[in-house]
């Protein structure tokens, strides 16, 4: 079972819309939500899911509003917060940005979006490119006998829209992957993970099917291409778009689809493998008779000699009581930011193989400040091209359309920062 109401509150907890899918939840219940989130909150037992009497309220908080969905059977309750997302993402397609005073302007679309969002407790058409079809935030004349809904709420290929032409037949395919790094103050690598996104831009004419071939470990012992000479990687926590057909992919893992058009994500994947750090940081701190501070921070790029990092930015913490600043670097620019109470050290271009250095000093007020907070690790973003950490590799792209176009696929690979720190003794 699934929702039996919807309502989006603003930050004090006033209902400033509401759709009644079922029937079988008052829409009074809804008073209850509030004090019942602040109560969790003094009590420090806040959850995602609160109950009051019968009626369970699933929520979450979005900008400065709250998004409740209220049941009084099991509901399958990750459906429920998957749908509230998924409202939250085709509000911001349409709207740009989520906030009370875009809900206040659109109230007629909101209405109309959560019509056909749901029907009876149970998401419909989620799809904003499709929704973009029919719901639309011009003014609409009163044209008799013209009405009709687009064939493609109908249709089995829910999320392409027939009779879409292109003069040239392109798909474009970037594969993302953010590295999570922690390091401890001894330099030992507390956590490493790999995040991977494969996002494809789709320019193709009619309905044709891809086909999208991996160096997926588990697809080669099944085909027997296991060995040496070729590289394999073992995704973990494989989440794919609605267009893939997922029976296929568990009988011979082919990565088979319909694509929709223009701009989607078509999977994502995880990989809890040991990474080496891609840039390595070093920092010593020196302070002197309580009126200064000097700052020597070490970064060295550990990947390929013949891939280079772009923009990379390191933030470096400094005492709050600070001032004065004055540096030195071997390479690129840094910043002191007094109300983050860092020091941004910006490198346009970072060759692997390369060493940099930077030096700070700051002036310390002379009344000594007692040392009660723990320092901030060093934080790291930056982005390589052409080089994926995991090895993972596009074999091939097989586009099959009715009609015989050829068509061109263009991949590009990009590595960057995800959560990327390095504790600091």
């Amino acid at each position: 079972m699934s929702a039996s109401a919807v309502f989006i509150l603003d930050v004090k907890g006033k209902p400033l819309i509401s759709r009644n899918y079922k029937g079988d939840v008052a829409m009074s219940e809804i008073e209850h939500f509030m004090p019942l989130l602040m109560q969790r909150e003094e009590e420090g037992a806040l959850a995602p899911l609160m109950s009051h009497g019968r009626v369970h309220f699933l929520w979450i908080k979005y900008s400065n509003l709250y998004l409740v969905a209220t049941t009084l059977k099991n509901a399958n309750a990750s459906l429920v917060y998957s749908f509230l997302y998924k409202t939250v993402e085709v509000f911001s397609e349409y709207f740009k940005e989520l906030e009370e005073e875009s809900i206040r302007d659109n109230f007629v679309i909101v209405y109309e979006l959560l019509d056909e969002l749901m029907d009876f407790g149970f998401p419909q058409t989620t799809d904003s490119k499709i929704l973009q079809e029919y719901i639309t935030q011009q003014g609409n004349k009163l044209e008799t006998g013209k009405s009709r809904v687009p064939p493609t709420v109908t249709n089995a290929v829910s999320w392409r829209s027939e009779g879409i032409k292109y003069k040239k037949n392109e798909v474009f395919i970037d594969v993302i992957e953010s590295v999570n790094l922690l390091v401890n103050a001894n330099g030992s690598v507390l956590l490493s993970e790999i995040v991977g996104t494969i996002k494809l831009k789709v320019f193709l004419s009619g309905m044709p099917e891809l086909r999208l071939g991996l160096n997926d470990r588990v697809l080669f012992e099944l085909t027997g291409l296991s060995g040496s000479k070729n590289k394999s990687v073992e995704l973990e926590d494989v989440k794919f778009h609605q267009c893939v057909r997922l029976s296929r992919f568990d009988n011979d893992r082919t990565i088979s689809f319909i694509p929709p058009d223009g701009d989607f994500e078509l999977m994502s994947y995880r990989l809890s493998t040991q990474v080496k750090p891609l840039i390595w940081i070093e920092s010593v701190i020196e302070k002197f008779s309580h009126s200064r501070v000097e700052i020597m921070v070490k970064a060295k790029g550990q990947f390929k000699k013949q891939s280079v990092a772009n923009s990379v930015e390191i933030s470096v913490p400094v005492p709050s009581d600070a001032d004065s600043p004055r540096f030195k670097t071997s390479v690129g620019s840094a910043k002191y930011m007094p109300e983050k109470n860092v020091v941004i050290w910006s490198i346009k271009s970072f060759p692997g193989g390369k060493e940099y250095l930077m030096r700070a000093h700051f002036g310390l007020p002379s009344v000594e400040k007692e040392e009660v907070e723990g320092r901030p690790p060093i934080g790291v973003k930056f982005e390589i091209p052409y080089f994926t950490v995991s090895g993972i590799q596009v074999r091939y792209m097989k586009i099959i359309e009715k009609s015989g176009y050829q068509a061109l696929p263009w991949v590009r690979y990009i590595t960057q920062s995800g959560d990327y720190q390095l504790r600091t003794s």
